[in-house]
């Protein structure tokens, strides 16, 4: 079983310099990596190994044409190259899409460190060509040289959320404090109007983006945004751009950028928290068994007027962060088939009603036995707990 650990990064002025240079050699050797391959499959028609890659990428960090290569340990490119090589994997195995060139200031500021070249001792952590650290951790990380003392840890990387930077690695660890379970089996539908409906919770797990605090965050964003684009609008006024041309980002546009980047990651962390409680919450209940929808997001996100909602609950992490727990606990999670009727079925004598439709948001059955009544959601999660069981 693997344990993710997230420790919080105190960094001096020198330091934080240091971080993210680091994370610009990261950028661009993936870059360059990308480049390279493209322009070698143009010429030669044939792909390049990701091991030659690195070869070349070794002798031009050695040559003087980019000097500032060295200032930053090796093994942050060498990695660079190799999440490449897994991205290009991924591609050809029908995973993920092709590649494309990281842009500064739009894609995740992050970069890899060498697991066997961190020491930790006293509240602080040691890292190449960076030194010592001083880190939050409540004793979480084991104490000492991990290459002398073969402590092992799984990706160990240095991480900018926007406001804060973070180490994160993890372990190989067993559970063996798994909770005695009930037996019960459980489903879960996922809404817009709830979060979560739980066939053996009464209450259901509220939708997030509706409360207080993330409406005044999102008036907030729209006030920024609006005040940015007028910015960038009076920069553009009585001009005009050649092609690769940019708009010049005065000072108060750079506050601006980080002012809203600012309201964004608190309005995820606000996300993140409250799928962190839910599914606490779900699985303290100490269920055998938890069913899940196998939801089809993409599909769903062409509904232009569900799109942003849709998007806002974060349905996939919600399942995933759930599916992890899950294993933690020995807990069987099961997704159940997309096409399952979980919420055109009647959940006491398993009739479907075909013209359900989505404005109808109680379930009333047509059959004239059993005549129940029972709210949309709740009939599913009902469903779902009873999908598959002998």
């Amino acid at each position: 079983m693997i344990r993710a650990i997230k420790v919080k990064l105190y960094l001096t002025k020198k330091q934080e310099e240091l971080m993210w240079k680091s994370a610009g050699v990261a950028r661009f050797s993936y870059n360059w990596g990308l480049g390279y391959l493209n322009d070698y499959y143009e010429e030669n028609k044939k792909s390049l190994s990701i091991e030659e890659l690195r070869k070349d990428f070794t002798k031009l960090r050695k040559s003087d044409e980019y000097p500032w290569l060295k200032e930053v340990s090796s093994d942050i490119p060498q990695q660079a190259l190799k999440d490449l090589g897994t991205a290009f994997k991924n591609f050809f195995n029908g995973e993920s899409k092709y590649p494309e060139f990281k842009k500064k200031g739009k894609c995740k500021v992050s970069f890899y460190h060498l697991n066997n070249k961190i020491i930790v001792k006293d509240k602080h952590i040691k890292l190449e060509k960076i030194g010592y650290v001083k880190m939050k951790d409540e004793g979480r990380l084991p104490v000492g040289n991990y290459k002398k003392d073969k402590i092992k840890v799984l990706n160990p990387r240095i991480k900018h959320n926007g406001k804060f930077w973070y180490l994160t690695v993890a372990f190989e660890c067993e559970n063996n404090q798994a909770p005695e379970l009930t037996g019960e089996s459980i489903g879960i539908d996922l809404g817009i109007k709830n979060l979560a409906i739980v066939s053996n919770i009464d209450k259901p797990f509220k939708n997030i983006n509706k409360s207080k605090e993330i409406r005044r965050l999102n008036k907030k964003l729209k006030r920024l945004q609006r005040k940015l684009s007028r910015k960038y609008n009076m920069q553009k006024k009585g001009k005009t751009f050649e092609k690769g041309e940019r708009v010049v980002k005065t000072k108060n546009i750079i506050k601006l950028e980080r002012k809203i980047k600012l309201v964004h990651k608190r309005i995820v962390d606000i996300r993140m928290n409250h799928i962190h409680q839910t599914t606490n919450t779900i699985v303290k209940t100490k269920p055998s068994r938890i069913v899940v929808e196998d939801l089809n997001v993409t599909g769903m996100m062409k509904n232009k007027h569900l799109s942003r909602l849709i998007a806002e609950q974060c349905f996939n992490k919600f399942i995933t962060i759930l599916e992890h727990k899950c294993e933690w606990n020995k807990i069987e999670f099961v997704k159940a088939d997309r096409f399952y009727p979980s919420s055109k079925m009647c959940s006491c004598c398993n009739t479907i009603k075909k013209d359900l439709k989505l404005k109808d948001r109680t379930y009333v059955c047509i059959n004239d036995k059993c005549n129940l009544v029972m709210d949309r959601d709740k009939n599913a999660s009902f469903n779902l707990a009873n999908y598959k069981l002998a």
